[in-house]
């Protein structure tokens, strides 16, 4: 099978694959873009998004990403329902690609695939997280929805700290639960969360069982809220229950890294490693964007700035590769 050519390849359909659609779109780049496994990525998880500029009174995260999706579509962007199965980066222009549908080749390719939150494996956290029904692993994103509220953080890194801590802006209480007798977290972290007056700790305890109510919402739909928390003492294993209306877990992310392993540089996590300022990789004529280079930050918006950069920056190594690389040396 002969493979389809493409100038310019994204993978990825979250903020960042959808941005840099809009703008390689606009260039005149006509722009394949794969949406992968989860299409809207990681906001399509999320009922409410309240910090992305321009919406006053907030945008549900799946709306937000249609409306990305039709905006890269109208400037001419091909979106696909494939997921890439495998990638060649170690022959230079073209790229070679391929889907279970059919194989592909770019001369320039945008990485935008993101990175997966760790669940607890209980299958209903996922569940609740995707019908706002108490459960979330974004503080930033979703703290202000608890104001007065009792809620719980799962994790015992630098991340379940630091969004504990934040989280005290709105709860009335924050349970900290972790399942050994030690934190991971720095020295200078623990000391602010030993310190809280709103933080209770629960050492040697892990999440057994998330116990809902139904209930209705604002539509009159019934559904699901996180009602309590089922514990287990990792020592002695004996069960409790901690009454909580919000659960947030904490226990890190997964960069969807996999397919670029052995092929591009990547930190001790898995993120993809990128040129201070820009959207770079080590290989010519590759760039990555959105939450697969940010292990940091990780929100719509940056996600958004950082696909308009590789889309940018994907259109001046496509004009001139050689001029690029002297501009960025």
């Amino acid at each position: 099978m002969t493979p389809s050519y493409h100038r310019l390849v994204i993978l990825g359909t979250g903020p960042a694959g959808y941005t840099a659609a809009i703008y390689a779109a606009r260039a005149g780049l006509n722009p394949l873009v794969f949406e992968g496994a989860q299409s809207g990525g990681q906001l399509t998880l999320t009922t409410e998004v309240e910090n992305f500029p321009g919406f006053t009174t907030g945008i549900a995260g799946p709306t937000l990403m249609q409306e990305m999706r039709e905006q890269a579509l109208r400037f001419g962007a091909n979106i696909r329902a494939e997921t890439i199965t495998s990638v060649d980066l170690t022959v230079l222009r073209p790229f070679e690609l391929s889907t279970e549908q059919g194989a592909y080749q770019a001369e320039a390719l945008i990485i935008a695939t993101g990175a997966s939150a760790k669940w607890l494996g209980l299958g209903k956290d996922l569940e609740l997280s995707r019908s706002g029904g108490g459960v979330s692993a974004c503080a930033t994103c979703d703290g202000f929805f608890y104001r007065g509220k009792e809620i719980a953080v799962v994790g015992g890194g630098d991340t379940a700290l630091e969004e504990a801590l934040y989280l005290t802006k709105f709860a009335s209480r924050v349970h900290l639960i972790h399942r050994r007798d030690a934190f991971r977290a720095s020295k200078a972290m623990q000391g602010r969360v030993l310190a809280h007056e709103k933080i209770q700790l629960h050492w040697n305890k892990e999440i057994y069982r998330l116990q809902t109510v139904s209930s209705e919402n604002a539509f009159g739909e019934k559904v699901e809220k996180l009602a309590s928390l089922i514990l287990k003492d990792t020592q002695h294993g004996r069960p409790s229950s901690l009454q909580v209306e919000g659960l947030f877990v904490a226990i890190g992310h997964q960069p969807n890294t996999g397919l670029f392993r052995g092929q591009l540089p990547m930190d001790e996590a898995g993120y993809l490693l990128v040129e201070q300022g820009s959207a770079r990789t080590a290989v010519p004529g590759v760039f990555a964007a959105g939450d697969v280079a940010d292990p940091i930050y990780r929100q719509a918006v940056t996600a958004a700035g950082s696909g308009c950069m590789a889309a940018m920056d994907a259109e001046r190594w496509l004009v001139d590769p050689p001029g690029f690389s002297r501009a960025r040396a």
